[in-house]
C-alpha cells in the first residue's frame, strides 16, 4: 500500500523545521507574494531556496501556496516568480485560479496542486482538473467520506489531498466576503480578518420562537463561528480510502500547535501502516493540549449541523497545557540552551515533547540567565523571550519543548 503524506503547514523557517523534525513528510508555505496568508511572517526568496534545501538534505517536501485570486495588476511578476520557484526546486505550488495554472503551465514544469479554494467536491471536477495537467486537486473541506471514495475510485490516477485538521471555513473554504465587506479586507487575496468569529444578532422570523433562544440572547451569538476540525478518532477510515496526503491547518499558528498535532497524526500514521492499527486515546489528549475551538469531524461524516458551530464566543479557545520553552540548543550531554516563551520559575513541574507520542515529566532545575551567550547569573525566574541555561541529567533534543498543565 503506498503510504499517505503527513503535509504541515509552516508560517515561518521555525516552523517549518518544527514540522519536519516532528514527522511531517512535507511542509505548505507561501512566499510574499500570490499566497492566502497576509498576516503570516511568510518566506523571502533567500529563506524559500534555504528551506527547500534544507527539507530536501532531510528528504522531506516544499509545497509553496500560490492560491490567491488575483486581479490584472497582480499577475506580471508572476512568470518570473513560478520560474525562481522551479529553479530552487520547489517541490509543487498549490494554485486555485485559472489563470494562475496557466500561467505555471506556460512557464514551468513545476507540478500543480489544485488548491482546496477551487472547492472540488466531485469527481467529473478533479477529472478536469487531471485532463488539464494537475498532479494532486486538494479536495474542498465541505466533502463526505462516501464522495472522496468515489472520487478515488473514478479518478484513480491523480494525487488527492485532503484536510485532517484545524481551523474550519464558515464559507465555502474562502469564498466568504464578510471580511471585505465589512472591514476592506479581502480573504480572497489573503487578508481576511475573520468577521465570521464577530458576535451577531440574528432575527429569524420563519422558525418557532423557542428555537433560537438555545444559542441567541441579549448579548447576541457567534452563529457563524465553526469548531475546529478533528478527524484523529476515524483517522483510519480516511486512509482507507487511499488518499495521498493528509493536510494540517495552521500557518498562522504557533509551533506548540505544529509540533503536538504533526505528531500525533505521525504516530497515527504510523501505527496504521504497521497492519495493527489500533486507536490510542492518548491521540486526542495530546490534541487538546493545544489551543482549541472544540472539534468537529467537519463534513466527513454528513453535514455537521448545530454541532459543527461554537456558539460560546469569539475567542472560545481551549487547552491544557501551555509551551514554556524550546531547547535551543544542546551544549553538551547534560547542558542545554532554552529559549523561553511563557514565564516559568525554578522547581515548576513540567512535560517535555518530542518527537513520537510519549510524554516525559521534567522539573525545572537552576536556570542561569544567558545575554547574547554570556552568563549573567543565576535567576529563579526566566521570562518570555529570554534564554537560559541548565544543567539536567534527562537526555533533551535541540526542538523539544517544555510545557506545563494549565
Amino acid at each position: 500500500m503506498k503510504k499517505a503524506e503527513l503535509l504541515a503547514p509552516a508560517g515561518n523557517v521555525e516552523k517549518l523545521k518544527t514540522a519536519i523534525h516532528y514527522g511531517a513528510d512535507a511542509v505548505f508555505l507561501g512566499g510574499k507574494m500570490f499566497n492566502l496568508r497576509a498576516g503570516s511572517n511568510n518566506f523571502s526568496d533567500e529563506e524559500l531556496e534555504e528551506c527547500v534545501q534544507y527539507a530536501h538534505e532531510r528528504g522531506k517536501r516544499v509545497y509553496v501556496t500560490l492560491n490567491i485570486i488575483p486581479h490584472n495588476e497582480e499577475l506580471e511578476q508572476l512568470p518570473d516568480y513560478v520560474k525562481f520557484l522551479e529553479k530552487i526546486g520547489v517541490d509543487a505550488v498549490i494554485v486555485a485560479d485559472l489563470g494562475v495554472f496557466q500561467i505555471v503551465k506556460e512557464n514551468t514544469n513545476l507540478a500543480i496542486s489544485v488548491s482546496t479554494q477551487a472547492s472540488n467536491t466531485n469527481w467529473r471536477s478533479v477529472k478536469m482538473w487531471k485532463d488539464m495537467g494537475a498532479k494532486r486537486v486538494v479536495l474542498a473541506r465541505e466533502i463526505s467520506l462516501d464522495n472522496i471514495l468515489e472520487i478515488r475510485q473514478k479518478v484513480p490516477d491523480i494525487e488527492l489531498e485532503v484536510f485532517v485538521h484545524g481551523a474550519m471555513c464558515m464559507s465555502v473554504s474562502g469564498r466568504c466576503l464578510l471580511s471585505n465587506y465589512m472591514t476592506g479586507r479581502d480573504a480572497n487575496r489573503g487578508d481576511c480578518a475573520q468577521s465570521c468569529r464577530w458576535k451577531y444578532s440574528v432575527v429569524e422570523e420563519t422558525r418557532p420562537g423557542e428555537y433560537m433562544p438555545v444559542y441567541e440572547d441579549e448579548r447576541g451569538t457567534y452563529i457563524f463561528s465553526s469548531k475546529d476540525l478533528c478527524t484523529i478518532e476515524f483517522i483510519d477510515k480516511i486512509l482507507e480510502l487511499g488518499v495521498d496526503s493528509l493536510k494540517i491547518e495552521g500557518r498562522m499558528k504557533g509551533i506548540f500547535y505544529v509540533a503536538n498535532v504533526v505528531k500525533v497524526y505521525r504516530d497515527a500514521l504510523d501505527s496504521f501502516y504497521s497492519g495493527n492499527y489500533q486507536y490510542n486515546p492518548q491521540w486526542k489528549e495530546e490534541l487538546e493540549a493545544t489551543s482549541n475551538r472544540s472539534y468537529t469531524d467537519g463534513f466527513y461524516k454528513g453535514n455537521p449541523g448545530t454541532d459543527g458551530q461554537n456558539y460560546n464566543n469569539r475567542n472560545s479557545y481551549s487547552q491544557t497545557h501551555q509551551l514554556v520553552a524550546k531547547v535551543e540548543e544542546k551544549i553538551s550531554d547534560t547542558e542545554y540552551v532554552l529559549a523561553i516563551r511563557n514565564r516559568l520559575f525554578v522547581g515548576e513541574t513540567l512535560e517535555i515533547i518530542s518527537p513520537g507520542i510519549s510524554v516525559r515529566d521534567f522539573v525545572m532545575p537552576r536556570m542561569i540567565l544567558l545575554n547574547k551567550r554570556r552568563e549573567e547569573g543565576e535567576v529563579q525566574q526566566a521570562n518570555p523571550n529570554s534564554f537560559v541555561k541548565i544543567v539536567t541529567d534527562i537526555p533533551l533534543s535541540e526542538m523539544d519543548m517544555l510545557r506545563k498543565k494549565l
